[in-house]
């Protein structure tokens, strides 16, 4: 178990995007915003930012199975499960529609990424 006040939010965000890749479900230890801490098992299919800021997990929730957000600043631990791989059916995972977009520069990337939200 990592716990994500001992490391930065590069390498926690280094972690979960490659699990994410690996289809690799992860258990996290998470505060709600009411306050309370709930654990959860998650299937990672998109890591954004919001509008404010916030950097969000998009996941299916395996105890409920439905689409669930976590703002990573209110994760306390989490442990990525690396011999395992995701067990909800893959279409729910696909939420959105992918557009194919062609950029030439990094800011063109940044203002794409700013603008999707």
């Amino acid at each position: 178990m990592k716990r994500t006040a001992r490391q930065t939010t590069t390498a926690t965000l280094t972690d979960l995007t490659r699990a994410a890749d690996r289809r690799q479900p992860v258990t996290i230890t998470y505060t709600k915003a009411d306050g309370t801490e709930t654990v959860r098992t998650i299937e990672i299919y998109d890591i954004r930012t919001t509008k404010a800021g916030d950097i969000v997990l998009k996941a299916m929730d395996r105890q409920s199975g439905d689409s669930r957000t976590f703002r990573v600043d209110r994760l306390i631990s989490y442990t990525v499960h690396r011999r395992s791989t995701y067990t909800l059916p893959v279409q729910e995972h696909r939420a959105v529609a992918v557009e194919a977009v062609s950029v030439n520069t990094p800011d063109e990337v940044i203002c794409r990424e700013l603008a999707r939200d």
